[in-house]
C-alpha cells in the first residue's frame, strides 16, 4: 500500500509517501516540508490567515516534488491521510481541501488523522532502529510495550497521554494555558531572541549548563498531584525579571545565556516531574515522546537520565528530530493505522476540520 499524506495544521505544509507492507514494515519514499520558518520571523510568530495563504502557495509544489522524490504518479497512491485537527482551522482547511480534490479527481479513499495520534505513532517508524539513548534490546522487538505514557510537547499541544493500545487514548494532563513550545517562543521574543524561541534559546542554553544562574525561575504546578501544566507564570516571570535589569544587563550576552538556561530547565523540570509521575502512576512500561519540543537534547538526556534511576525496566522513545516538528510522516503513518476509518471518495464532503479535536474524549 502506497499512502499519500498531507499536514497543514500549523505552519508547515508536509507531504509525505510512505509505502507499506503486510507485516507492517514502513518505507519512505518522500518526506517534504515547506517551511514558514521565515515568514514568522518576519512577524514574530504564527498568523493564521498568513499561514493559510502560504499553504495555498506551497502544497502543489511541495506535492509535485514528493511524488518525484519518490517516482510515482498519483495514479499509484492507494490511499490518502490528511490532518483534520487539532490546530488552526483556516490552515486546517486548505489541507483537507486539497486531499478532497485529490480524492475525487484519483478516485482515492480519504482517511481524516489526528494531529496529536501522528506525534506518537511516527515512533513506530523502524523500530528496530529507532533511537535509544543506551545499547539495550527492546523487551519485544519491533513492538512497543504497552501500555505506555505519551509525553506530546509542542508550540501548540503540552499533554500526557495513556496510551493503552494503538488506537486507545486517555489525556491525563495537558497545559491549562500556555503550551511549552509557546511559553519558549514568548520568553525568546522578550529577551530578544529570534522566532521560533526553543532551538535558540536550547542552543544558548548549552553555554550554561553546569554554570550556577543567579536567578531562580518558577516551576508551575510542578507539584500538584494532577498530571496538568501551566506556563503563563513562567513566562510572565521572566518578563518581571528582564525588566528589573538596566538596559545593559538587559542585552548583556551572559544574562541572554544564564535565562536561557534558567528557561529551559524550569521547562523541562516541570514536563519530567509529571511525566515520571504519570508513568509510575500507571505502571507505563514505555514512555514515548512527540512533538517539537522533544527535539530538544536536554529534555531527551535528562528524562533518559531520571527513568534509569527512577525506573530502569521502562523504554523511552522518542523520533528523529527531522520528525519531532509537524511533517506529513507521521500522518501517514497514523493514516495507515486508521486505514479502517477511510472515507469514500463520494463521501469526503464528511470530513471536516477541527481545531480542538481531541485524541480522547
Amino acid at each position: 500500500m502506497k499512502i499519500l499524506a498531507i499536514e497543514t495544521s500549523c505552519d508547515d505544509t508536509g507531504i509525505a509517501i510512505l509505502q507499506t507492507s503486510n507485516n507492517g514494515d514502513f518505507k519512505v519514499l518522500a518526506n517534504e516540508i515547506a517551511s514558514q520558518i521565515e515568514l514568522g520571523k518576519k512577524y514574530g510568530g504564527v498568523y493564521p490567515m498568513m499561514a493559510k495563504r502560504a499553504h495555498e502557495k506551497n502544497l502543489a509544489p511541495t506535492l509535485k516534488t514528493a511524488l518525484s522524490r519518490a517516482k510515482i504518479s498519483l495514479k499509484n497512491i492507494d490511499l490518502i491521510a490528511v490532518t483534520n485537527g487539532p490546530g488552526l482551522e483556516p490552515c486546517l482547511w486548505t489541507g483537507i481541501n486539497f486531499a478532497k480534490d485529490l480524492s475525487k479527481k484519483y478516485n482515492i479513499p480519504l482517511v481524516p488523522v489526528n494531529h496529536i495520534e501522528g506525534h506518537i505513532l511516527v515512533n513506530f517508524l523502524n523500530l528496530n532502529q529507532v533511537q535509544k539513548m543506551d545499547d539495550r534490546p527492546f523487551s519485544e522487538p519491533n513492538k512497543i510495550s504497552f501500555p505506555a505514557v505519551a509525553l506530546v510537547v509542542s508550540g501548540g499541544h503540552t499533554q500526557i497521554i495513556l496510551v493503552k493500545n494503538i488506537g486507545k487514548y486517555e489525556i491525563l494532563g495537558e497545559t491549562r494555558d500556555d503550551a511549552a513550545g509557546e511559553c519558549f517562543d514568548k520568553c525568546a521574543k522578550i529577551l530578544g531572541l529570534e522566532y521560533p524561541g526553543g532551538p535558540i534559546i536550547a542552543k544558548l542554553a548549552e553555554k550554561a549548563l553546569g554554570c550556577p544562574t543567579p536567578q531562580r525561575l518558577p516551576r508551575p504546578m510542578m507539584y500538584t498531584k494532577d498530571y496538568d501544566f501551566s506556563f503563563s507564570g513562567l513566562k510572565t516571570a521572566v518578563l518581571y525579571h528582564h525588566q528589573k535589569q538596566n538596559k545593559t544587563t538587559q542585552k548583556s550576552k551572559e544574562y541572554i545565556i544564564d535565562m536561557c538556561g534558567e528557561i529551559q530547565q524550569a521547562i523541562i523540570d516541570v514536563l519530567l516531574k509529571k511525566t515520571i509521575k504519570a508513568a509510575k502512576d500507571y505502571g507505563a512500561k514505555t514512555i514515548i515522546l512527540g512533538g517539537g519540543v522533544t527535539a530538544n537534547h536536554e529534555l531527551k538526556t535528562q528524562l533518559f537520565i531520571k527513568m534509569k534511576e527512577i525506573m530502569p525496566e521502562t523504554e523511552l522513545l522518542f523520533p528523529e528530530i527531522e520528525h519531532s516538528t509537524d511533517n506529513g510522516l507521521m500522518i501517514a503513518i497514523a493514516g495507515y493505522f486508521n486505514k479502517n476509518k477511510k472515507v469514500a471518495p463520494s463521501k469526503v464532503a464528511t470530513i471536516k476540520a477541527d481545531g480542538n479535536l481531541r485524541i480522547s474524549h
